[in-house]
């Protein structure tokens, strides 16, 4: 947990006492998350089972425990989550050491994320950021590019408002006091995005007027 943004952890105290206050925190965190954004992953998994399957991808970023995040969403795409079914574009722009590194030293590091959008990404395709405080110039850098590149930005935070989810198209804030906390949240959110996600695809393509090709699908043959 690097981001020097974040809101700091609890005070100290006999172990079991704080054991018990961080359970507390993340139970207090996940009935508010249960009743802001249940309904708003549902929609995010559902989008991307319209986007992945026709030749769509997700890009995805994060900076220190939230890097980890958005590499187990790409992991679960890419891979599976629970049940068996195709594999899909994800990339964890962050996972990507080489271009990290020279663009970070060539460019400076609030570039390297926005500068791999505007390779990878394509009219379309889908941009998930992960910042526990919303505050990091790299993400918010990144939400700008993709935007103006015709991605869809999707910002999972902690506490809004902040800059990375006002950059964004849409996003889910998590209310909670600590980075841990929040991080524990957000790897809820990751999972709940892959359930949906994998339900929208086993429940089949939406239903499309005959001959009408997927906007996605067309700009990769053009490109």
């Amino acid at each position: 947990m690097t981001d020097p943004h974040a809101p700091t952890g609890p005070a100290a105290g006999p172990p079991l006492a704080a054991a018990q206050a961080h359970c507390r925190a993340l139970i207090d965190a996940l009935t508010v998350f249960r009743e802001r954004h249940l309904d708003t992953v549902d929609r995010w998994g559902a989008h991307l089972a319209a986007v992945l399957p026709v030749g769509g991808r997700l890009l995805a970023a994060g900076n220190g425990g939230s890097a980890a995040q958005a590499q187990h969403l790409t992991a679960e795409l890419v891979g599976r989550y629970q049940r068996e079914r195709p594999a899909f574009s994800a990339i964890a722009l962050h996972a990507e050491t080489s271009s990290v590194t020279a663009i970070g030293n060539d460019y400076g590091f609030d570039q390297v994320y926005a500068r791999q959008v505007a390779a990878h990404g394509r009219p379309g395709d889908v941009l998930v950021l992960l910042s526990t405080s919303g505050r990091s110039a790299n993400l918010v850098l990144a939400a700008a590019t993709a935007r103006r590149a015709g991605l869809r930005v999707w910002a999972v935070t902690g506490p809004g408002p902040n800059p990375l989810a006002e950059a964004a198209d849409e996003a889910l804030c998590v209310e909670a006091a600590t980075t841990a906390t929040v991080q524990e949240a957000h790897l809820v959110a990751v999972h709940l995005l892959c359930e949906s996600f994998d339900a929208a695809v086993a429940a089949g393509p939406p239903a499309r007027a005959v001959g009408a090709a997927s906007p996605v699908l067309a700009h990769r043959r053009m490109s």
